[in-house]
């Protein structure tokens, strides 16, 4: 998998800016506290986006991984109801911010997630019984990160940033080109963990991206309430470059995450993206956000959809019907393919949990064992 370029308008009336000036420009402008925009929320090319132009074939790949992605949470939300999955993390409207970032690194790039990031994994060819294997409670994790590299999932609250740093240390000190990418929320951004990996990327020059979904609700408490200066502008004084882009615009975010990553590539240090979004569903399967969000707060974010955005563009572009009908269909083949794979998936026998617990044979644990061995052989009514 390769990063897929920006390409330049065609309209030749249309000037060339550059995109690292333009960022350039907003991070010296105290009055620019909007995140960047390629496309509007009506679909429509904003200023910059007329300038640098957008990549249409590049349009096609982001809204397609996004159509899945959220197939892929729907159905999967639909298991845990059904008791097929124990627990679920929803990541809709959150699309944009993941497979636009995931889309401008390299394949060899490796990547440490929290537990939120389905649309990253599927992307990197991780398949849903993978994916699920996990939340069934089949397994810790169901992924090879040599393979994809992509680093297994992270429940502890910002624990994979340090796991991230330590990484890019060793690919410092392999002297590899390689760039690491690590995926938190605005939730985490108030852990020590987070703050520490901030300072030490820093301090060491250390080639690492970090990548904030910002999606306003740490669980049930606002952004506003949880911190009183932007994460992006935090950056600055952890010695980061720092960028604020618009999370539910998939085609800006790739380009400020290309762009921040050719620059950790060259050495110039490490960076922090912070991603404007909104988490449309609750935290978890086992949260209610309407006991904590207003409807009208839920129906503005509604209306920034970022896979509603990128359709109009796409539609608005000439962009033939049959992308969208080829790809309904088989966003209906891979929900199949989701729900067979989920309840194709069994782990192993209950028993193996005490053979590993301790060291050495406890007497309790035994005892434990045995209790079990009868309830399943049927001993035991």
């Amino acid at each position: 998998m390769s990063a897929h370029p920006l390409t330049l308008a065609a309209d030749p009336t249309v000037s060339t800016a550059d995109l690292g000036s333009l960022l350039a420009a907003r991070q010296d402008d105290p009055a620019s506290t909007a995140p960047f925009q390629l496309v509007d929320e009506n679909g429509d090319l904003t200023a910059a986006g007329q300038d640098l132009g957008v990549d249409l074939e590049l349009a096609q790949v982001l809204h397609t991984d996004m159509v899945l992605a959220r197939r892929l949470d729907h159905e999967a939300l639909a298991l845990q109801r059904q008791g097929e999955l124990h627990l679920w993390i929803m990541a809709w409207g959150q699309e944009a911010a993941q497979v636009g970032s995931i889309r401008a690194l390299r394949g060899d790039d490796h990547v440490f997630p929290s537990y939120r990031e389905h649309a990253v994994l599927l992307c990197r060819g991780i398949s849903p019984a993978d994916l699920l294997r996990q939340w069934r409670g089949a397994t810790h994790s169901g992924w090879d990160p040599a393979e994809s590299h992509v680093h297994i999932n992270s429940l502890v609250l910002g624990t994979q940033t340090l796991h991230a740093t330590g990484y890019a240390a060793g690919v410092r000190l392999d002297r590899s080109d390689e760039v690491v990418m690590t995926y938190f929320g605005d939730g985490a951004a108030s852990q020590g963990d987070v703050n520490e990996a901030l300072n030490w990327a820093a301090a060491g020059t250390l080639p690492v991206v970090f990548f904030c979904q910002n999606n306003q609700w740490a669980i049930s408490t606002p952004t506003a309430t949880q911190m009183r200066t932007p994460l992006h502008v935090r950056a600055a004084g952890f010695g980061l470059a720092g960028y604020h882009v618009d999370g539910n615009d998939a085609l800006a975010v790739h380009a400020v995450t290309q762009h921040a990553t050719a620059r950790v590539r060259a050495g110039e240090g490490p960076a922090l993206i912070e991603a404007q979004t909104y988490r449309l569903a609750g935290h978890s399967s086992s949260d209610d956000p309407k006991r904590y969000r207003t409807d009208d707060e839920l129906a503005g974010w509604q209306a920034k959809d970022p896979i509603t955005r990128l359709e109009r563009l796409l539609r608005n572009a000439g962009v033939s019907e049959r992308h969208f009908s080829d790809l309904e269909a088989r966003a209906d083949t891979f929900a199949v393919e989701v729900r067979e794979q989920a309840k194709a998936i069994h782990g192993e026998d209950l028993a193996v949990v005490f053979e590993h617990t301790y060291a050495e044979p406890h007497p309790v644990m035994q005892s434990e064992l045995a209790q079990h061995l009868a309830r399943r052989d049927g001993a035991v009514a």
